[in-house]
């Protein structure tokens, strides 16, 4: 990969050879252990005492491009020290306060606008001292993992436009297998994910546009069968949310209508669900019988909890 990196500013010295060198290439992604340290010796951070290794994707224009140009020069499983001169390692002070705050709590956090930056520094000593004189840096690592683009499942901010397309129907066809095989928790996750993917694409275009509207027609089908996995455990408010989407982009809808009725006989909200059973009927007579049914069991319900309610307030006299 081409980088404005002069190699003469980095230097290698070889800890422990690697097993095999593999030509790295955009999208790949690699971890590694690194421990960063001054020239006096002092040691800024470890990997090792850090949640978890080291994760890069190539080509991402990560922050520090130093540590993309430095894997690239070693075997997998290699250890080796590299110097680095100053003049490349100016955002190191701002990559390394990021890893340290990702085991913090939120409110625990030194968020670095320029005013805070400049009257109260990263939050952290050592850095603050980085910032104000910058060194070389001395980085030692060890390369973990090699795994290809086409090798590991990417997240989704790794996706192009046409990859999150194509991800949210494999996502569809999962869900779709996993709901016939009754993994209902599963199938929802799926169709979840896949609405995201949806959505990231949609924020990209103007509302009603017509790249807008094909895009709302992949989403519909998905938040259909997301509003079927929510009725099935009882989530009854999100089934309304999601079917009142759905009747947005599509009010003549039938299956968003009759799942949003189930949801709103669920959540005892008898108007709703009658008005929009009712609905559904007019729209397909073939639904009459099977509206008739659900009308009867609100109107059932409905003389239940009056009676209920009568014992209740004569019980008070």
């Amino acid at each position: 990969m081409d980088t404005n990196i002069d190699n003469a500013l980095i230097e290698k010295k070889t800890l422990s050879p690697g097993r095999q060198y593999i030509p790295l290439k955009p999208g790949t992604r690699v971890k590694f252990h690194f421990q960063t340290k001054k020239p006096d010796g002092t040691i800024l951070d470890d990997s090792r005492k850090m949640a978890n290794p080291m994760e890069l994707v190539l080509g991402k224009k990560f922050k520090l491009e130093v540590w993309e140009v430095i894997v690239q020069k070693m075997a997998l499983h290699e250890v080796a020290q590299f110097t680095v001169n100053k003049k490349l390692v100016a955002q190191y002070p701002f990559i390394s306060k990021t890893l340290r705050d990702v085991g913090k709590k939120v409110e625990e956090r030194r968020h670095c606008c320029g005013m805070t930056l400049q009257n109260d520094g990263l939050g952290y000593k050592d850095l603050d001292d980085l910032l104000s004189n910058p060194t070389n840096l001395i980085f030692t690592i060890e390369l973990l993992s090699i795994e290809m683009p086409e090798d590991y499942k990417k997240d989704t901010w790794q996706l192009s436009d046409d990859e999150r397309l194509t991800t949210s129907e494999k996502l569809r066809d999962e869900g779709n297998e996993l709901y016939k095989q009754k993994e209902y928790a599963k199938a929802e996750e799926c169709y979840r994910q896949a609405v995201g993917l949806i959505e990231q694409l949609m924020i990209k275009e103007k509302p009603h546009d017509v790249e807008w509207l094909e895009l709302a027609k992949h989403k519909v089908p998905l938040l259909l069968n997301y509003a079927q996995c929510k009725l099935l455990a009882k989530d009854y408010y999100a089934v309304i949310e999601h079917c009142t989407e759905v009747l947005q982009l599509d009010p003549d809808n039938i299956k968003a209508l009759f799942r949003r009725a189930k949801a709103h006989f669920g959540a005892w909200n008898p108007a709703e669900a009658r008005e929009d059973f009712q609905r559904a009927a007019e729209l397909d007579p073939s639904l009459h019988a099977a509206v008739t049914k659900e009308l009867k069991a609100i109107d059932k319900t409905q003389h239940e909890r009056d009676l209920e309610d009568k014992k209740r307030l004569q019980a008070l006299f």
